[in-house]
Parts: C-alpha cells; structure tokens; sequence
C-alpha cells in the first residue's frame, strides 16, 4: 500500500497549479519556524529545525510536513519552476539532457515511503552517553523523517540521457548558495527506489525540502539526497566534492586519519515524549518509532529498571526503509525513571550498548536513555 509505479500521472498533478503558488521573494523567510523551535546553536548553516517526538505521538505513520526536520546548508532558495532545468550531462552518458517541471511531471511516476535521517542525528549522545562531545549540531533524535515521496526514479532519467556501460559514479548538485553536491556511485543511483521527488505526502515539495526537486536516495544519511537538484553530472570515475572529503567523513577517535566517506545509516530508535518527559502517576502506553536502514524491523525491546529487557508491541505499518511504531505498557511510579529501547531489524543487526567516537559526532546509534519523572 505504500509503494507503487505508474506509468502515467495521476488525475489532479498541475504544474499551473503548483506554480501559481509561489511567493516572489527569493529567500524563505525562517522567522516563525526558528521560533518554533529554536536556533541552530552552532551558527553554521542557514537552518537546523529538529522534530519534536512528543508532536509525533498524535501523527499517522509518515511525518506531517510541518514536523519534519530541516537540515539546509545555505539559506533556502526560492525558485521558479517556468524558468528551471534540470541538466543531466558529463562523459558517462550519450547525449545531454535537460528537463523542465512540467517534463518532469510528463515522466512515469513511482511513489515510495522512505525515511530520511540526518548523519549528524543523536549527535548529543557523544557527550550525553559516552562522555566525549562532538562538535556540530547537538541533534538528539529529532533529525529524521519519513515520507511519501513522489517523483521519477533516476534510473528512468539517466537511462534518457544514454547511461554508458562504463559510468562510474553520479554528483547530484544543488542549486543552494554553496551549490551543494554529493556523489553516489552508480549501483546506488540505479536502485529502484533512489528517485527525483517533486512531492512529498501528497503536495509539491516544500521550499525547505527542495522545491522544485530533489533526490531521495534511501538508506544513506540525508546530505546524499540533494535538494533543489539544477545538475546531474556522470562520469567515467570516481568524483569528489566537500561533502564526501572533508565534511560527512568518518575521522579522528576510532578512525584516526582515515577519511571514510558517510553512506549507510544505522538502526535507531526514538519514545515519543519529550525530553526530559513529565508524566503523571498511574498505568499508561507509552509511544515509540524504531528504524534500520535498508529493511523492516523485527523486534523493538525496552528497560526501565536497566538491568532487564522486555519486548514492545509493534503495531500499524513496518514498511521497509521507513519505520515501525511501538507500544510499551507502563506502571509509572513516582520518581526519575530512565527508559531504554533497542531496535534489531530483520537482519540481526541491533542498536548496540556504545559506538565508536568521530570526531564530527556521525551515526550515533547505541542505546539511550531517555530521562523520565513520574509526579
């Protein structure tokens, strides 16, 4: 029910219609979203907007737009999809192709529900868990997303241009102020549900989620599914920008000098409460949502006296890549609690107790402990 391919749009797509909804101005104004829910502490981007889990307990199974995290480099371009292109060229395709929104729009349509997660997302836990800080933005567990994503898969766009037998790998660029790009090789780009969206959960991408279009290159941290894609180069060899070089990088701590490039995510889990939670005495359900990138997940577990473990309930929807939500049966007694969860996807694999530390604070995924005061 959440995955389907069409080969033609479906009843009620309007590119006039989506078009007309523009504002004019060039720059999305983030006054009342930074009000909402605070700066970015670091000062190092244009916006860094985190979700809030205790928002999440009320919402269905993908993330309402309004509620999903942010995480931009530059300020938020504005663009106008009757004066956009996108450009697919370089040696390892034929022939150059540019396409406009409404060739896009023209295209055969696949629909996925996928999550997208931050690299940087449970960076505090460095600090918070381990006793060792990163520097960057102290995202707790907010910096993820899932979605309904509608667009044309990139295969389908390369494919157009003339894919040579021997590209190698594809830089996605951004038409943002730093011109954001991140290369992903070619198996990555010609998986079936690594797409070109242009909708998400049913309208056209918000300007913050890269309005016109942008990549969704599931089971990779987000900074690979770039936004306000304007290039799509092709080459013949592996390519290099920033964001796979310097920054996005698996360095220092465990890794000493080494500079390993950020590409699959890990198995999280996060209660929708907030944080730190006060709740009241008595019997109660609390809420939850557990992720492993690339499957479904088998089992969610928890503690709250830390020593012992128990198994939640998963319920509703557990598609793969995406997410599944849990409950967790509670007598709360008066006092500061600690509740533990752990998530083990289909393969085995299972948030582990700690990680190893990198000094740029990515893919934190051992166990937390989510503080808890029962009046």
């Amino acid at each position: 029910m959440f995955s389907r391919t069409r080969e033609e749009n479906e009843p009620g797509t309007s590119f006039s219609g989506i078009a007309k909804s523009l504002p004019e101005e060039s720059f999305v104004d983030h006054r009342p979203l930074l009000r909402r829910l605070g700066d970015d502490p670091t000062g190092d981007l244009s916006l860094n907007a985190e979700t809030r889990w205790e928002a999440m307990a009320e919402s269905p199974y993908t993330t309402p737009n309004d509620l999903f995290f942010v995480r931009n480099h530059a300020p938020t371009p504005r663009i106008d999809p009757l004066g956009w292109t996108l450009v697919v060229e370089g040696p390892g395709v034929e022939r150059t192709l540019r396409l406009g929104y409404g060739d896009l729009l023209r295209l055969p349509q696949t629909t996925i529900v996928r999550a997208l997660e931050c690299a940087g997302n449970a960076r505090v836990f460095f600090a918070e868990e381990q006793g060792r800080e990163a520097p960057g933005t102290q995202w707790r567990l907010g910096a993820i997303g899932v979605a309904e994503w509608r667009g044309v898969a990139l295969r389908e766009v390369l494919e157009r241009a003339g894919l040579r037998s021997g590209a190698c790998e594809v830089m996605l660029e951004g038409l943002d102020a730093v011109r954001m790009r991140r290369p992903i090789p070619i198996g990555k780009a010609l998986e079936e549900d690594t797409i070109l969206a242009y909708a998400m959960n049913g309208d056209p991408l918000p300007a913050d989620h890269g309005f016109p279009l942008r990549a969704v290159v599931p089971g990779w941290a987000a900074v690979a599914s770039v936004k306000w894609l304007g290039r799509i180069f092709v080459s013949l060899q592996p390519l290099f920008s920033p964001w796979n070089t310097s920054r996005y990088v698996l360095t220092g701590g465990h890794y000493g000098r080494g500079r390993i490039p950020v590409t699959s995510q890990v198995t999280k889990s996060a209660l929708e409460l907030s944080w730190p939670a006060v709740l009241p005495r008595g019997r109660r359900t609390i809420t939850g949502r557990a992720w492993s990138p690339g499957e479904r997940v088998a089992k969610v577990e928890y503690s709250i006296d830390g020593k012992s473990w128990q198994q939640a309930a998963l319920y509703g929807p557990n598609v793969e890549g995406a997410w599944a939500r849990f409950r967790i049966p509670w007598e709360a007694t008066p006092g500061r609690h600690e509740i533990r969860v752990r998530t083990t996807g289909e393969s085995g694999r299972t948030q582990p107790e700690t990680v190893p530390f990198n000094e740029q604070g990515y893919l934190y995924g051992a166990v937390v402990s989510h503080p808890v005061e029962v009046l």
